[in-house]
């Protein structure tokens, strides 16, 4: 009963007031709905309690086994004979003795199939059935349904979590106390997502005098090469329901069953094909009727999809939940919504899914299109597109383990295209994160020294650099020129790059002079090679006018910001990003040569911009914030200064 004490002290206060309740276990097979049941149950008999224990197998059963709790309780035989002869309900005879008697505990366990529970063709949550609220003892529910619909108002439902690493890691301590420390034992908690039933599986394991591994350690570490030996093996009996709820193999096939006898047969396809992603939340849009059909080989509708989603919900094999991404905060939107596995019901539905499907690559090739396609959604949709493309992020190196050579490109190309569009969300870690990602699948398949190698490795210097790691991408970046400058030529448009975003951060770590002199190179050359007017060309001019600022030249910056504001509003328009860096990067150039009134009309204005283009919580929106916070106190000063000289009348 490791972590399970707030349950337990909510059910024994409901067994002393019951308030016209009812209490549901529920949870997802593995999380010991069964166990905390019949430890509840212990206590109730230890404190003087009739106890009555009904495992579901049937509503024949179900019957007869109520039956026999309310003769327990005083119902008479006159009173059943009445309900045998048809001149009463039974359910509302065995519910009447109920509510009549006292101090009862009626557990009825592994009501997985509410709506076979009865009456047939009623709601269970009407309560005219075997299931009521209304008696003076407390009846206690386990299932794997969560649905508040299906249970109705006077349920008071306790859903079972995953067990937190120090109840669970002294739960292994527990079974094994000789594998090692506490502290090991936590390790290998967390390695198993808390689950209860793989926890029992693993401390009986290691209690085994046979087991090939005795420690704590060695089977954490076994689980990254051997978890279908270890948990994802298959079990003889595993045909019957009681056998497979004990196996962590099976116990999530007894769920995806029942699904299927409820005609949802797209509740086990789209799990497994969840198991495929990375361990971190899905967003829901990623999952669409085309990308399961081409997998199934069956049409399949958004309805049916849905369906299978709520049906994977209800049983607690999936989380639906609705938050804030990464990029949902930086631009101030909420984020969509999500889906979220288990760890380990992750990792053990890719197994089953490696021994059901001959032909994996239909599956892979499936999900790799799909993937491709949501990133130039993610793309095409602009600011609307962030909290996606965040969600995304951690999903897409799976287009590398997947990789068909003959789409190499193609797929590469996917993740920088997100990279970029996370750089202009400001989400600079999830961008680091994939740069890393390519840069080391092409170092390895291309070559160090080969030009795409080189455009990844100048992609993660400048999303290290946006992340304050300015030592480390000045490096590279210097790197990247020099092998740019050798292979590609001091010319190419690429070298160019490397000089530009070299010189930016550069200057952005104080090192002005340098800066300048490979920006007046990198404007010359860009503008010759690239033509005045093209945005990279404008962009070494603004990079420019922000290094001479640095200086200490601030007239010739303002000059030079003027006129790329007046250059970018033309070639990329007056709400392009660019735009408004310019505007801003002007105003602060004019706040430094002590033109106050100005700068500080122009930091409202780019504010104003910024936020409705990129969103309140941008670093972008930020830093004009602060910096407009700092102008506007600058020119304040300077007013009562001024008031102060002036001379007064009299």
């Amino acid at each position: 009963m490791r972590g399970r004490e707030a349950e337990l002290a909510e059910l024994a206060g409901m067994l002393r007031r019951p308030r016209g309740r009812f209490a549901v276990l529920c949870a997802a097979g593995g999380m010991g709905k069964t166990t905390v049941a019949a430890e509840f149950a212990s206590q109730a008999t230890a404190a003087g309690w009739r106890v009555f224990w009904v495992r579901w197998r049937d509503s024949a059963d179900l019957a007869l086994q109520m039956v026999q709790a309310a003769l327990a309780c005083g119902l008479t035989e006159t009173e059943l004979e009445s309900a045998r002869a048809g001149r009463a309900s039974l359910p509302d005879v065995v519910w009447r003795q109920l509510s009549r008697a006292r101090r009862w505990l009626l557990v009825l366990d592994n009501a997985d199939v509410p709506q076979e529970i009865g009456p047939a063709g009623e709601p269970l949550a009407d309560y005219r059935g075997w299931i009521r609220p209304y008696g003076r003892g407390l009846l206690v529910m386990t299932s794997r349904d969560s649905s508040p619909q299906t249970w109705g108002p006077r349920a008071r439902l306790l859903p079972l979590k995953p067990l937190p690493a120090q109840p669970a890691g002294q739960m292994l301590v527990d079974a094994a106390p000789a594998a090692g420390t506490a502290e090991q034992a936590r390790d290998l908690a967390m390695r198993l997502g808390g689950l209860p039933l793989a926890l029992h599986a693993a401390g009986t394991y290691l209690a085994g005098p046979t087991s090939r591994y005795r420690t704590f350690t060695t089977y954490r570490q076994a689980l990254e090469h051997e978890l279908p030996l270890l948990l994802g093996a298959e079990h003889p009996d595993a045909s019957q329901t009681r056998v497979a709820r004990t196996v962590v193999r099976h116990t999530w096939e007894v769920s995806l069953d029942q699904l299927a006898r409820e005609g949802n047969d797209l509740a086990r396809p789209v799990l497994r094909l969840l198991a495929v992603l990375a361990e971190a939340p899905i967003p829901l849009s990623l999952i669409t009727p085309d990308l399961l059909s081409a997998v199934t080989g069956d049409d399949v509708t958004v309805l049916a999809l849905e369906a299978a989603f709520a049906g994977l919900h209800r049983y607690g094999l999936l989380d639906l939940p609705y938050s804030p991404g990464n990029a949902g905060q930086a631009s101030g939107i909420s984020g969509p919504a999500q889906v979220v596995l288990h760890p380990l019901i992750r990792e053990i539905n890719a197994v089953a899914l490696a021994a059901e499907v001959s032909h994996l690559a239909t599956w892979h090739r499936a999900l790799a299109e799909r993937l491709t396609e949501a990133v130039h959604e993610v793309d095409e949709q602009g600011r609307a597109g962030w909290p996606a493309a965040a969600l995304l992020a951690p999903h897409l190196p799976v287009l590398l383990e997947l990789l068909d050579p003959r789409s190499a490109t193609h797929h590469r190309s996917a993740l920088n295209t997100l990279a970029q569009v996370l750089e202009r969300a400001g989400v600079f870690s999830a961008a680091r994160l994939l740069h890393e990602r390519v840069l080391d699948f092409e170092s390895r398949t291309l070559g160090p020294q080969h030009p795409d190698t080189l455009t990844s490795r100048n992609h993660l210097a400048n999303a290290l650099f946006g992340m304050g790691e300015p030592a480390e991408a000045i490096r590279l970046l210097r790197q990247t020129l020099e092998d740019r400058n050798r292979v590609l030529g001091p010319a190419h448009p690429d070298t160019l790059i490397s000089r530009h975003d070299l010189a930016c951060a550069l200057d952005g770590t104080g090192q002005h002079a340098e800066a300048v002199s490979l920006l007046r190179q990198a404007l010359a050359d860009r503008g010759r090679v690239l033509g005045v007017m093209h945005p990279h060309t404008l962009a070494s001019r603004d990079s420019l006018g922000l290094a001479l600022d640095g200086m200490g030249e601030h007239a010739e910056a303002v000059r030079l910001h003027r006129q790329t504001v007046e250059d970018r509003i033309r070639v990329l328009g007056i709400n392009h990003p660019d735009t408004l860096t310019s505007r801003h990067n002007l105003a602060s150039a004019l706040a430094r040569m002590g033109e106050q009134e100005e700068a500080v009309r122009l930091l409202r204005q780019t504010l104003a911009d910024r936020d409705r283009v990129l969103g309140p919580e941008h670093p972008h929106t930020a830093r004009t914030r602060d910096d407009l916070e700092i102008a506007s106190a600058a020119w304040r000063a300077a007013q009562r200064r001024q008031a102060w000289l002036r001379p007064s009348r009299r």
